[in-house]
This record gives structure tokens, sequence and C-alpha cells, in this order.
């Protein structure tokens, strides 16, 4: 519990975004809008397509947008064609996701119950970073990416979600993306159209979490004082030169998940009336990592690079127990060792590192093998302190194709090379 609230806490100082100093005329640089958005949640593979019932839901939305103006002269928002930063809330009816495993040989020990599962309603709030691709007199065309903090009372439990595959604990990781057209009807106001995705998952802290993914369609209406200003090109001639520069990043990471194999274990072979038939307890093992990395921030607003790096998972002795179990021989080491290529994305002091590794040594066992792929890929947030040499502490998720494998408090320190 200490672990998921210290994740918490970082998380909402991560995803707040950066706000400039505003002038005395502030109010200006403000909007907000409010959105409704009716979705599908998807059905990402074959297991998921055996037991998913109902998909539809439907989320009502409202965002707080902060523009910085051209007269402000931020090099930032002008490299980025003038962004909206927002803080938003989404609350999305869920009752109408239901789920429902069948008799089938390949749930094993699983006995059928005589109701549908629910993934009950969620709450999220999220910082937002929203970029125009075309902004004219009447249009704009933007792209969202979308971090925060989800919250559920209603999930996987043994007396009325039993076959709640997609969310094992309350408090979620909510991430969302999203493209859209507004146009301008008046002075200040538009109307707002789009197709946006979201996501919610415990990053592995607890299982189950094969997670909710949502797409849909959303309409919504904006109101933006400051749209007229950016809009109008004339007034945005600020630019500042950037001088291109090579680092060395140096990090290291300590966090937690739960077993892939400890959840089959217990769903699949406890017999009903053992003690952790289909259980919604689970032990949560602390996993490492250290990263070296040659960076080039060839712009303003991102780097790129190459890193090895190295992991370390407290967990492979319990795997390598239930392996021997099994019959399996394969070895087992808690060292992995991966190659990634890095980017990362840059906005004042927040940051959002993206990766897509390889792994050159990894024995994870069984388990690891048939589920696992040879890549892997991570996406965090972050924050830096100029005071302190660039010091940067943030929140990864890394993943094995979008399957959250662990989540960790990260800390980084860019070495500038001459």
């Amino acid at each position: 519990m200490k672990h998921r609230l210290s994740v918490l806490l970082l998380s909402l100082i991560a995803f707040v975004p950066h706000i400039p100093a505003m002038p005395a005329d502030s109010l200006r640089r403000v909007g907000f809008s409010v959105s409704f958005n009716p979705g599908n949640e998807v059905k990402m593979d074959k297991y998921q397509r055996k037991w998913m019932k109902g998909t539809r839901n439907y989320s009502v939305g409202a965002e707080c947008h902060f523009m910085s103006l051209p007269q402000d002269s931020d090099a930032y928002a002008a490299d980025f064609g003038y962004p909206a930063l927002s803080v938003g809330m989404k609350y999305s009816f869920n009752h109408g996701v239901t789920m429902h495993r069948s008799p089938d040989e390949a749930w094993g020990k699983a006995q059928e119950v005589d109701y549908d599962s629910r993934m009950g309603n969620s709450v999220a709030v999220y910082g937002s970073f929203a970029r125009p691709l075309l902004r004219s007199q009447r249009w704009e065309i933007d792209y969202t990416f979308n971090f925060g903090v989800g919250y559920t009372a209603h999930k996987y439990n043994t007396v009325d979600a039993i076959d709640n595959e997609l969310i094992g604990s309350r408090w979620l990781i909510f991430f969302g993306a999203g493209v859209h057209a507004t146009c301008r009807i008046a002075p200040t106001w538009g109307i707002k159209g789009g197709v946006e995705y979201w996501h919610l998952s415990n990053g592995a802290l607890n299982r189950p979490n094969k997670g909710a993914n949502f797409i849909g369609p959303s309409l919504g209406i904006c109101y933006y004082p400051y749209y007229e200003q950016v809009a109008d090109k004339a007034q945005r001639r600020f630019s500042l030169p950037f001088r291109k520069y090579l680092y060395v990043q140096l990090a290291t990471g300590v966090g937690a998940k739960t077993l892939h194999e400890d959840w089959q274990l217990t769903q699949f072979n406890t017999a009903k009336g053992e003690e952790n038939y289909r259980t919604d307890k689970f032990r949560r093992y602390v996993c490492y990592s250290v990263r070296a990395d040659v960076m080039y921030r060839y712009a303003r607003r991102w780097a790129s690079g190459l890193g090895v790096e190295v992991f370390y998972g407290s967990h492979y002795r319990h795997v390598e127990e239930l392996d021997r179990k099994n019959g399996s021989t394969l070895p087992h080491s808690p060292w992995s060792i991966g190659i990634a290529a890095k980017h990362e994305v840059f906005y004042h002091n927040f940051s959002m590192p993206v990766a897509l590794g390889v792994y050159l040594f990894r024995q994870m066992g069984e388990n690891a093998r048939k589920i696992e792929k040879p890549f892997y890929e991570r996406i965090g947030i972050h924050y830096s302190f100029p005071r302190w040499g660039g010091l940067k502490v943030g929140i990864n998720v890394n993943a094995h194709l979008t399957k959250a494998d662990f989540t960790e408090v990260a800390l980084g320190i860019p070495l500038r090379l001459k």
C-alpha cells in the first residue's frame, strides 16, 4: 500500500502540466471545454474475445485549458505551434462492459458462475497536451496525449466480478490519445469533434491486469478566448535559436510487479474450495533497473538516442520453483540485459520518454518464453530540476507488446558532452 500511494503521489506531480507565470490579463489565456464520448472496449486478442461479452460505454469530460500567447515569448510554445496544456476529468459509465467465462477446456479448473461480471464506472484526472497540426481563422486540427490517474470502486473480486479480468485495482494509471477537429462558430467558441482512445490499468501492480482499452468518437464545445491571437500568423514572430548537443543520460529505477504466473496458477490450476482459488490477493515483487543512454538533442522539443539497460527481478526464485513443479528445465536468472532505441519529448521541465528495446539476455522461465516477445516497450512522465544539474524524477511503465510488466519510480541525470 505504501508503494502504491507513493506511485500515486508522484503520478499526480508528474501529470500536472507546466504552466508558465501569467501576466495580469491571464484570463485571456484560460479556456475550457466539455465533451461526450461514446466508446467500445477493444478486444485485444483471441483470449479476450472468448470471455468479453458487452463492450459499450460512454463518458463525459471537462477540461480547463492554458495557453501561452505569442507576446509571452515562450520558446517551447512557439516551437510546438502554441499547444494547449490542460487539466481534465473523465467520468466513464462502464456498466455495459460485461464479461463471462463459459465452459472451456482452456480454463482448466476454473468453474463457470451464474452471472455476468461488470467492469463498473471509473473516473480519471489527468494532464493533457494538445498540439495543433493546422490552425486557421475557422478550423483547428490537433492531436492530444493525456496522462493521469484513475479510480474505480468496482474491481475484480470473487463475489460479483469473478470474470472481470480487465481491472484488478481501485487505483489505476490512465493514458489517452486523440485526434480532433474544431470548427470556430463564434470569436471565442468552437465545436470540437474527433476520435479518442483511452486506457486504464494498474501497471502490473496487482492482478488481474488485462487493462481496459476504449476507442470511440467524441463531440464537445470549447471556449477559447485566446484563439484569435494564436490563429493570427502575423503575431507569431517569436523565435529563439537552439544549440544542438550530445549528452549521456544515466538512470536507475525501483519498481514493483505482480506475476502473471501467480494469476495463471490461482485462476486455472487451483480447484474450487482450495484457499487461493481465483483469489484477488497477490504478492508484489521488487524489481530494479539501470540505464546508460547516449542521446542527441537536435531540437528544443526532442532528443533521440540509444541505450543499454540492465534489469534485476527479485521474483526469479519463485518463478523457478513454479517451473520445476511443472517439469520445466529452463534456466532462470534474475538479470536481463537489453538495448533500446530512445526518444524523449520536452516541454519546459516536463518530458515524455519512450523506448523500444530488444533483449540480449533474458531467462525468466516458461511463462516468459510463451507470452513475452524478444522486445519490450516503455513510456514515462518525468520532471527535471535545472538547479540540480537537470536531475529527473518520474514514473515509467515497462511492457511487453502493450501488456505491463512492471511500474517503477525512476531517477536520472543527463551529462552534457562538450
